[in-house]
């Protein structure tokens, strides 16, 4: 069952794949591939907000003054196909999560034997238990749903085939990392989604800005993994070997132990936890390395929703859940994790405050809530933080393709700025918008209300050093988001049309996107309390058993905090509520004073903390210049001067040179031949005579 879970989605893949060679073979035989869907201007649709003057293309590729291309011949097939195989995927995988967290059918799935080199024995194996389970339900019901949504979202576009099977690929990819056996399959995986989330990010990759995204995201990852490959050598290198199994009961063992790290005598299971969190930064966007994930929305709305709401961002947390008998026993780790996680919860939702993009003010929201489950995970309340994950991935891909649908309905329009008044034109998006947005916010009763708060409520309960900073950081961020989730709803959906043209176009989506919204919408309420006490209740021990390994006390002491501490997240959900209605219904005039009145603040937060033009300065120009210094004086000057370059030039300077001698004349001939005859004697006379 779990075989067919995993390798479906590939066999999608592969088969909308081919369909995508042979269309595009089938469309233009001679191989000259012409495409249409091209940006005039260079805009993206994340940067719809800053180019309407200049008429940024639509979020389908297509500029309106481009007559699109016929689509690929088998369009239907691929769409319908790798969607089918999906929902089977999703169907065992609801079952596989009764099979395992019910009835306890742990399983360890031998595939074949993959590396043999020394000591390093690593074998191809799926691991199944509740924490797998849990992590397959999550990305292949999303996913499916995602799938059905681009079949309506993508009507337009030419290379259908080619979309589906990168989603396709994507989600193999994804499985492949949950259900990891060994750190280096797991790490098979986490590439896997590195270059599935490229390919789809570019998908536009007539664009210069999806490149140029999709480019940003690879580099920014690439960073991350590297701490995450050096985590796994420093793991061999004290166990001897990959397997979960053997790292976990070697563990224990380990406590005290150093290493020597670039002349630092480091604690062994503080550095090696600290690596592999690296990576976990990088994939989960969290704070220093969370610059790629806003500038990712250059590709379609329904890939935001694959990769920033289920799938690729939670394989960070995923990870360190997977970990978890290594981090209790690296407290100085879970330190870091609490500390960068608090960061990023209330960085992003500062900075989600401000803009004005509809689908990065979502994004931003998705950096916030990891930040939230990595302080859970922090906290030794894994758990908890997956509770949120679950929670998190039905009302944030509810979210994002709810804005796609806005999006379709405003003929691509992305700028909140230029919205307004929709509610009327599309009751049923503005319906299931607002349900996603209580469950993000913490409305009482929804999905979000229980883990959200369950993850409070564990930072506070922490001994962690860093727990009251982390307790303080996502009460305020639970208030910001509340805020800036209603500024969304406002300005999009009340209020006056401020672009007639489009609001009286505005229409509805086909029923391939509102179906899966629908569903979404109930998952938004319904994945909360039914599953409260599994996560966060009395039921994890019978649950999760040895799947994560929890501090002891940590749900004891979550259930004996203060009331009033209990409550406070709600406060500050209605605080912000009722701010962000004064702000946009009642005294709309009020954000534009406040603007005016704090412009420093202002720009700062519209610049997102400054961090891409920090980074610019300190990485990007040094690096660009020291590029340039060594090709131009180091391998143009130095090796090519004095190597290829300089001995062909030397060699043409004495052929040049030899040349001059050949005159034509006969008389410079004879007498080149006299001087050679007198040197001849001349040496043969001194040559004889010293014998």
């Amino acid at each position: 069952m779990v075989q067919a879970i995993v390798f479906l989605p590939l066999l999608g893949a592969i088969l909308a794949g081919l369909i995508a060679i042979f269309g595009a073979h089938a469309r233009n035989p001679s191989g000259d591939t012409v495409e249409h869907h091209d940006d005039a201007h260079g805009h993206g649709d994340a940067h719809a907000s800053a180019a309407h003057d200049d008429h940024a293309p639509d979020d389908h590729g297509h500029d309106d003054h481009h007559v699109s291309e016929p689509p690929a011949q088998g369009s239907r097939a691929a769409e319908l196909i790798t969607t089918a195989l999906l929902f089977v995927s999703c169907a065992l995988s609801w079952f596989a999560l009764v099979d395992v967290g019910f009835l306890h059918h742990e399983a360890r799935i031998a595939l074949f034997p993959w590396i043999n080199s020394g000591d390093l024995q690593v074998s191809w194996a799926l691991r199944v238990d509740t924490l797998t389970a849990v992590m397959l339900v999550v990305v292949t019901t999303v996913s499916s749903l995602v799938h059905l949504y681009s079949i309506g979202y993508m009507d337009e576009d030419p290379h259908r085939p080619r979309f589906f099977g990168y989603l396709s690929l994507f989600t193999f990819a994804m499985l492949m990392l949950v259900t990891a056996d060994n750190l280096v399959q797991m790490y098979f995986g986490w590439e896997g989604v590195g270059l599935a989330s490229y390919l789809l990010i570019g998908f536009w990759y007539l664009r210069p800005s999806a490149n140029a995204a999709a480019i940003k995201a690879f580099v920014v990852n690439r960073v991350g993994d590297f701490g995450f490959g050096l985590g796994i050598f420093a793991v061999f290198f004290l166990v001897g070997s990959t397997d979960f199994e053997t790292i976990f009961a070697a563990a224990p063992s380990l406590a005290g132990k150093t290493i020597n790290f670039v002349g630092w005598q480091a604690d062994a299971l503080t550095l090696a936890c600290l690596l592999l969190f690296m990576g976990a930064m990088g994939k989960s966007a969290q704070f220093l390395l969370h610059t790629w994930l806003p500038d990712a929305m250059e590709g379609p709305t329904p890939v935001s929703a694959l990769i920033h709401a289920a799938t690729m961002v939670t394989a960070g947390v995923f990870m360190v859940a997977r970990l978890s008998p290594l981090f209790e026993l690296a407290p100085n780790a879970q330190a870091v994790v609490m500390l960068v996680g608090a960061t990023t919860a209330f960085f992003a939702a500062t900075v989600g405050l401000v803009q004005n993009d509809i689908k990065r003010i979502v994004a931003y929201s998705t950096c916030s809530q990891l930040g939230y489950m990595f302080v859970a995970m922090g906290a030794g309340a894994y758990s908890v933080g997956m509770f949120h994950l679950f929670t998190h991935a039905f009302f944030k891909a509810l979210l994002f393709l709810g804005s796609g649908s806005v999006i379709y309905a405003m003929h691509h329009e992305q700028d909140i700025r230029h919205m307004g008044g929709l509610w009327r034109k599309i009751p049923y998006t503005y319906a299931v918008m607002v349900v996603g947005t209580l469950a993000l916010t913490g409305f009482p009763l929804t999905a979000g209300y229980f883990s959200k708060d369950a993850i409070i409520e564990s930072a506070y309960a922490s001994h962690n050093p860093f727990a009251m900073y982390g307790f303080l950081m996502t009460i305020i961020a639970a208030a910001l988001t509340s805020f800036y989730s209603w500024r969304l709803i406002f300005k999009t959906f009340h209020g006056q049309p401020h672009d007639e043209k489009h609001y009286e176009a505005a229409h509805e989506s086909p029923l391939w996107m509102l179906i899966p919204i629908g569903v979404l919408a109930v998952g938004s309420i319904a994945a909360g309390f039914p599953f409260k006490e599994l996560f966060a209740g009395h039921g994890i021990e019978e649950f999760f058993r040895e799947s994560v390994k929890m501090n002891p006390h940590i749900v004891e002491e979550m259930h004996h905090i203060p009331q009033t501490i209990a409550f406070l997240p709600t406060v500050m959900m209605v605080l912000g509520f009722l701010v962000s209605y004064l702000f946009y219904i009642r005294r709309p005039y009020l954000p534009v004073e406040l603007a005016n009145s704090q412009p420093m603040l202002n720009q700062f937060l519209l610049n997102k903390w400054y961090f891409d033009e920090l980074y610019d300065l300190i990485l990007v120009r040094p690096t660009k210049w020291l590029g340039r210094f060594l090709w131009k004086k180091g391998d143009g000057w130095f090796i090519d001067g004095f190597g290829p370059d300089g001995v062909s030039a030397r060699v043409f300077d004495i052929t040049r040179n030899a040349v001059k001698i050949q005159t034509g004349y006969l008389y410079h001939y004879a007498f080149a031949m006299l001087i050679g005859v007198a040197g001849l004697i001349t040496w043969f006379m001194f040559g004889l005579g010293g014998q």
